[in-house]
């Protein structure tokens, strides 16, 4: 079912976090609004159904992943999504958040506190910089297009990565632009959040970029 109002949202987030987590999620909900007016972390219109929008909608990643502890590498992770509800959700696994702009950094850094996330580290330079290591799952929501999204974090996947990207209405119109190794690694998932909106699904090594 998709939820279509905030308390659908919110319920739906419970098959993911405790009764503690939810209650700092709403917190949460209140310090981005607080945030938001001093820089432009989620489009103002979004924080009227920020559990729809951002926090079901991160969180609907995890029903692609097994739960392990291998390292969770979210790209551009700017406001915190879905990296940081990844990380409230799965306590056990390091979650790993890349970010270049500085205060968007420093808001990871505090939320990342507020939530009381030990498993949180923040990588605070261009994905360029950041030095190599192996992601047993990648996730990007709105951070590049598919090709070079691809060809910028693939030293980070192996033969196991779950790639996780939240494509909105162009998923399958991105797929279809790349080239047949490309189309066969990923398949399009519907988002649980929106019936119009498509997730990118794959696993391995990209080639043939």
């Amino acid at each position: 079912m998709i939820p279509d109002n905030e308390a659908e949202a919110r319920s739906f987030t419970q098959k993911f976090v405790d009764d503690a987590t939810l209650e700092r999620l709403d917190a949460f909900a209140h310090h981005l609004a607080a945030e938001n007016t001093q820089q432009n972390l989620v489009a103002a219109g979004s924080l009227d159904h920020v559990w729809q929008r951002h926090f079901a909608d991160s969180l609907q990643l995890l029903e692609y992943v097994p739960r392990g502890t291998g390292i969770w590498l979210d790209l551009g992770t700017g406001a915190g999504f879905p990296g940081l509800l990844i990380a409230c959700a799965q306590r056990d696994r390091e979650v790993v958040l890349v970010e270049s702009r500085k205060r968007r950094v420093e808001w990871l850094e505090r939320s990342a506190g507020m939530l009381q996330l030990s498993n949180v580290r923040v990588i605070g330079s261009r994905l360029e910089s950041a030095a190599s290591f192996p992601a047993a799952v990648i996730s990007a929501r709105a951070f590049a297009p598919l090709d070079r999204l691809l060809a910028l974090s693939g030293r980070f996947s192996t033969a196991d990565t779950v790639w996780l990207l939240p494509k909105g209405r162009s998923a399958g119109q991105e797929l279809l632009q790349q080239g047949s190794a490309i189309q066969r690694m990923f398949h399009v998932e519907q988002s649980h959040t929106d019936p119009e909106a498509g997730i990118l699904v794959g696993r391995g090594v990209p080639s043939g970029l």
